[in-house]
């Protein structure tokens, strides 16, 4: 039995959101507390795991370092695009905090972590591709491994690569920044 949402019938009777609407439901305290806007549905965020809090908190730490107040590095913070205003575990954005006075509307570098949530989260690469983010990686905690989108062109990503254990991962979107994935698995 296919789920009534994935019918194509009831798709195209669906009312999507505007980010506008989503923003105004957000200031009178309309929206759900654990949702985000995607593709102009409001959909439930899923809870966190302790391996993908575990791998989130050590890639952050990591990337606080690398980049030492360069750029602003945001946790669980949205990202305001076209017909979503996504959540992604990490995005780094050009500025600083106090250069900002609305949500970024792009980003140099997002990075999701997925224990449970690989296919959604290798859905998410068009959006951030149409939004113009640089890089878009996802930790891949099943595998072990990082994959890497990059080069966005026309809401699609170029290349595609995958970084496994025992190599490291150079940023191009971030001079000088580099991932040992080993190290980031190590603890887990």
């Amino acid at each position: 039995m296919v789920p009534i949402l994935s019918q194509p019938a009831f798709q195209q009777r669906a009312m999507p959101l505007s980010v506008a609407a989503w923003h105004q439901m957000i200031d009178k305290g309309l929206a759900p507390e654990r949702a985000e806007l995607i593709r102009g549905v409001i959909i439930e965020k899923m809870s966190k795991s302790f391996l993908l809090t575990k791998l989130a908190d050590a890639m952050i730490e990591f990337l606080r370092a690398a980049v030492s107040g360069l750029f602003w590095i945001r946790q669980e913070a949205p990202l305001t695009l076209k017909d979503s205003e996504p959540e992604p575990d990490i995005s780094i954005v050009d500025g600083r905090r106090d250069d900002y006075n609305a949500h970024p509307v792009s980003a140099r570098l997002v990075v999701e972590v997925s224990v449970s949530s690989l296919l959604v989260d290798r859905e998410m690469a068009s959006i951030y591709a149409e939004a113009d983010v640089a890089e878009y990686w996802i930790v891949n905690a099943t595998e072990r491994c990082i994959e890497v989108y990059r080069a966005p062109v026309n809401g699609h990503y170029q290349t595609q690569q995958r970084v496994a254990e025992g190599e490291v991962l150079e940023c191009a979107a971030l001079s000088g920044v580099s991932v040992n994935v080993a190290g980031l698995f190590a603890g887990v």
